[in-house]
């Protein structure tokens, strides 16, 4: 049966739902609520009461689970910068052939005096007739 942590619990708004908990009181509205609710470990549970309770080993306490997940994160955001970063190169490229073409595409203006290829303006030798 789903119930949900009641939103003057303390555990509400940490960010991420703890596997185990332990609650004093719940409250009925048009979802079940626990309210007064702590955080346990597995272990703890099977240790004081091991007539109730059984923890199955699979490696992911709490705080096992908070590192990870804070891994994955910290993973996620490099390979986002990882990414922004190449994108931003990308986009340089492309600004700059983009240039090279349009320099390539522009007509030259012929000038008198003035060699294909040369940026020195050639004066005449000889001035008049």
């Amino acid at each position: 049966m789903p119930c949900h942590l009641h939103p003057s619990s303390a555990l509400y708004g940490m960010g991420c739902t703890p596997d185990y908990v332990v609650y004093h009181e719940l409250i009925l509205t048009t979802k079940e609520y626990m309210q007064c609710a702590t955080a346990v470990e597995p272990h703890w549970l099977a240790e004081l009461g091991p007539m109730f309770f059984s923890v199955k080993e699979s490696d992911t306490s709490l705080l096992e689970h908070k590192k990870k997940q804070k891994q994955e994160k910290t993973d996620m955001e490099e390979e986002m910068e990882n990414l922004k970063k190449e994108q931003a190169e990308f986009e340089r490229e492309n600004k700059q052939k983009e240039k090279e073409k349009m320099a390539k595409n522009q007509q030259q203006i012929s000038m008198p005096g003035l060699k294909k290829g040369s940026s020195t303006f050639l004066r005449p030798k000889k001035f008049g007739l």
